[in-house]
Formats: C-alpha cells, structure tokens, sequence
C-alpha cells in the first residue's frame, strides 16, 4: 500500500479503517531499516497523523498498530521532527506509563501498548538530539524507575522490564546527568538490585547467599534479556562507586555481590546468551 492510501485512511474516529491501512503499511515495512528519500515529508505526515490518533483516544488494538507504525518510521532520524515536540513525548509518556501519577501498571491486555510506547522512545531517544533534551526536561528517569516499581507485582511484566531497562541504559549512557540522578535522587542501585531479584526470582539462603539449585532450568530468553538490560544499567550507575562511604553502601554492594553470584550459576537458552550474561557480570 502507497503512503497517500495510508494517509487517507489515518485519521481519528475512524479506528476500523486506521488499523487495516497500518496493518498493510506495518507488513510491508516491518524488516526496513532504509526509507526513500523521496516519501520523506509524507512518511513525516504520516507520524502527525498517528500521534492524532493516539491523542484523541483510540482502542486498544489501535493504539498499539498505530504504535508499531510509529516504532518502524522512528527507524528514519530524518522524518523525527514532528515527532520530537514536548506534547507527543508526553502522549508517549502516558502511554508506557511514565506518569508518576499512575499508581499501577493496569489491566494486562493494555501491557502491549506500554511494551510498543517503549520501544518507540528506544528508537526517537537514540536517534534524535532533540528527544534527549526532552528526555531531561521531562525527567525520563524518574518515570522509568517508577515503572520497575510498578513492575515488583510478578505479573506478565518482563517485556515491559526489558524495554524500560534498555531506555534506562540509553540514558544513562548518553546523560551524566541523569547517571548521578539516577545513582543518589532516585535509588538507583538498591532498585535495580531488587529488578535483578524478582527477574530471577531469586530465593536467600543466608543474608548475602542466594540458594542455588544445581538441577534448576536454564533461564529463558525473556528473563535473560531483561537480566542483560538490567546489569548494562547497573554498570553505568555503579560506574563511580569503588569508593564506599557508609554501611548502607556497603550492604547494598554485598547484597548485589550475591545475585551476581547467582546469575554467575545460572545458564541461559542458549550458550552464546549465558556466555553474554556472564561477561557482564
């Protein structure tokens, strides 16, 4: 389907017509990393149409086609214009449930919209300049580490984990910042600590010794995703911490050292996952 079919089916209200144009659109398009540089400006109209829609209130299997097509087009750092403004990252925002308002994650048929809204501020914060300075100004961080929180009820949660881990990486990486923000305002060290233990479930056999269970099965891709999202963000907050000032530092850093052990022990699906594991412990 042609990008002027796509376009005049997009619009608000008309939920029916948006999700079979982007349902085609999202096809055709989902394994394109290069775009023509000739649809240029309508693949740009094209994300101000999807952002109408997901601001006027759509269903939910429309918000999250409408998403996917957002995620595909945030590939192209050329059409992210319209899309960095400070009111779409805040329907973004409401959407992954960054709101730290929103006390709850919500009903679970709605985890695929927060799960498809984070994959679509991976994509815009990495690509664009401007989506990082947003991403300060609208204190990114501290709407992530309200969503792990969120996330400590063991629901079907770990996709959404994972790609909250990732951004969280992202900015860290990208933000000095937001690294000192997130290590001291925001507790970064302890939760991230208590992600890593409920990812792996993790049982205690002593104070600082996790149980291990030799005849255990291997972790499974998703837990080893989200367990490789959560240590790459830990690196960077613990990047400034060989120095240990107080008993608290030094009780967070012993409880830490024993899930490391743990994760150590542990095997992934496959060995080229437990062998990435490992070395990033």
């Amino acid at each position: 389907m042609d990008l002027d079919t796509v376009l005049g089916r997009v619009r608000p209200g008309s939920h029916g017509e948006t999700e079979s144009a982007l349902k085609e659109y999202n096809e055709q398009n989902r394994s394109i990393f290069q775009f023509d540089p000739a649809d240029e400006e309508k693949r740009k109209k094209l994300c101000e149409a999807l952002f109408e829609v997901l601001d006027k209130g759509a269903v939910t299997s429309c918000q999250i086609i409408c998403l996917e097509a957002l995620r595909i087009l945030s590939r192209d750092k050329k059409v992210l214009a319209p899309v960095t403004t400070k009111e779409n990252m805040e329907i973004l925002m409401k959407m992954a449930k960054l709101d730290l308002d929103v006390k709850t994650l919500g009903d679970v048929a709605d985890f695929p919209v927060i799960v498809e809204a984070l994959k679509c501020l991976c994509n815009i914060v990495f690509n664009s300049p401007a989506a990082q300075k947003l991403s300060l100004d609208l204190n990114f961080a501290a709407g992530l580490c309200g969503l792990l929180e969120k996330c400590m009820d063991g629901r079907s949660v770990n996709d959404i984990r994972c790609f909250d881990l990732r951004l969280l990486f992202l900015l860290t990486l990208l933000h000095t910042d937001i690294r000192a923000q997130l290590k001291q305002e925001l507790q970064g060290l302890p939760l991230l600590t208590k992600t890593l233990e409920s990812i792996l479930n993790v049982q205690w056999a002593g104070k600082y010794q996790a149980a291990t269970d030799v005849n255990a099965p291997a972790l499974s891709g998703q837990e080893t995703d989200c367990t490789i999202e959560a240590l790459k963000a830990l690196f960077n907050v613990t990047l400034d911490s060989w120095n240990v000032h107080s008993e608290s530092d030094a009780h967070q850093f012993r409880h830490l050292t024993a899930i490391l052990r743990h994760i150590l022990l542990s095997r992934g699906p496959t060995e080229d996952k437990t062998e990435e594991l490992h070395r990033l412990v």
